[in-house]
């Protein structure tokens, strides 16, 4: 049975009670417009960091620089597939297509990174292919990337990861420049690759901490008691002024234990003023400074900026099921479950990198290398490298106490951070 249909005078009544103010309207109308217009900017700033622990929706997402009012990001060419996240996915062996170039072929890589050269016996390190999940990585284009480069800066700033993935794009495009039109140079911090023809240069400045510290010295710099200098990044970024495209990276020298050593004043003052503050604090006024420099020295219309996450270390091979007492060393295999995350690799220090990103207006492209790097316990330098100084009987004796599993063999891992990062530098 239905009921009654009301009487005329109660519908009056309930409309006259509904009847909304309007300033109410007008307040419910704004807020409409400003979730439409600002869609595709909250769905970055709270969909990229979502707690879900699936390996195909890793939980420490790309965070990706906003595209307002429909505008292509400079540099741009297309975009990623929707609903792709390139660094969510697994390494497929590829044999025919790796490596992207040849040890020998490339005379800029460092003696700390050729590992064929200082004997290393095997090459399967070379043959695997990062594969996102449901769609294709863009192929690496040195002609597309000469010719964006043409009169203009890159550079990647940040320690000797970094240092790797600099060596690591020369070495992916020097080949396509004449012997006479290229060379490279290094001044103190900054190390110069300059392509004649195309009026162009990467660089790479060292700045562990991006901020001032004890340990600027590109040569001379393995301090146990670091100290970084409070908001200080002017001495290094006055270097950085003028770049078109910008990767920086830190992480690495802030890991000395839970707490960490902040400079209140100024390296220069007789009686140092020094505070000891959590090691996620001093890293998260290390972001807070990185990004508002990029907000007062950027031109978000005709420059991009990339941040590297973390580069992870393989020191404790009992964590992938190994050995108590190993680490990297004769490692040739990929760690293959999906999930694993070593305990070298902060979660907290990602965590600050998210919620500093999460709040800031400034454009910047998070290459989120760090899941998809700690598979590959098999990559790096480990024993085969130039050594700094002479090994002693015990170390040649006991080749795990001397093992480099900190940084990566070229061509390799590296290779793969570069073509990640020409796939969000071309199709954001």
């Amino acid at each position: 049975m239905k009921p009654p249909a009301p009487s005329s005078s109660r519908v009056s009544f309930l409309l006259k009670k509904a009847r909304v103010s309007p300033i109410l309207l007008t307040f419910l109308a704004f807020v409409a417009f400003v979730t439409i217009l600002y869609s595709q900017d909250l769905r970055c700033l709270f969909g990229q960091f979502d707690d879900s622990d699936h390996p195909k929706h890793n939980k420490y997402q790309t965070i990706s620089p906003t595209k307002k009012n429909g505008g292509k990001l400079p540099f741009a060419i297309g975009e990623t597939e929707e609903g792709c996240d390139v660094f969510s996915g697994r390494w497929v062996r590829d044999e025919v297509n790796r490596p992207l170039y040849e040890e020998s072929e490339c005379p800029y890589i460092q003696p700390q990174l050729t590992c064929q050269e200082h004997g290393r016996p095997d090459k399967d390190y070379q043959y695997w292919r990062w594969q996102p999940h449901g769609c294709t990585l863009p192929s690496f284009n040195a002609t597309l990337m000469l010719e964006t480069l043409r009169g203009k800066r890159m550079m990647f700033v940040g320690d000797s990861l970094n240092r790797g993935q600099y060596v690591s794009m020369v070495c992916l495009l020097h080949r396509l420049i004449p012997e006479d039109a290229k060379s490279m140079t290094t001044n103190g911090s900054l190390t110069i690759f300059t392509a004649k023809e195309y009026n162009a240069t990467i660089e790479f400045y060292w700045a562990p901490f991006l901020l001032e510290s004890n340990s600027d010295d590109a040569i001379v710099h393995r301090i146990s008691d670091r100290l970084v200098r409070k908001g200080s990044i002017i001495k290094h970024g006055k270097n950085w002024k003028g770049v078109d495209i910008m990767v920086f990276n830190t992480y690495l020298w802030w890991m000395t234990g839970r707490t960490f050593k902040i400079l209140q004043g100024s390296f220069s003052d007789e009686v140092k003023d020094i505070a000891e503050v959590s090691t996620d604090d001093a890293y998260r006024m290390g972001m807070k400074t990185m990004l508002r420099w990029i907000k007062r020295n950027m031109d978000p219309k005709k420059t991009r900026v990339f941040f590297a996450s973390m580069s992870p270390s393989h020191a404790k091979s009992i964590e992938w099921g190994g050995s108590p007492d190993g680490n990297c060393y004769n490692e040739t295999k990929l760690i293959e479950d999906p999930n694993y995350w070593g305990s070298d690799t902060r979660k907290s220090i990602m965590q600050v990198i998210g919620e500093e990103f999460r709040k800031t207006r400034v454009p910047i492209t998070f290459l989120n290398i760090t899941q998809l790097s700690s598979h590959r316990k098999d990559a790096h330098t480990s024993i085969y490298k130039k050594q700094w100084s002479p090994l002693t009987p015990q170390q040649l004796a006991n080749p795990v106490s001397y093992a480099d599993c900190t940084h990566w063999c070229l061509p390799g891992l590296h290779d793969t951070w570069n073509e990640l990062l020409f796939a969000k530098l071309f199709y954001p």
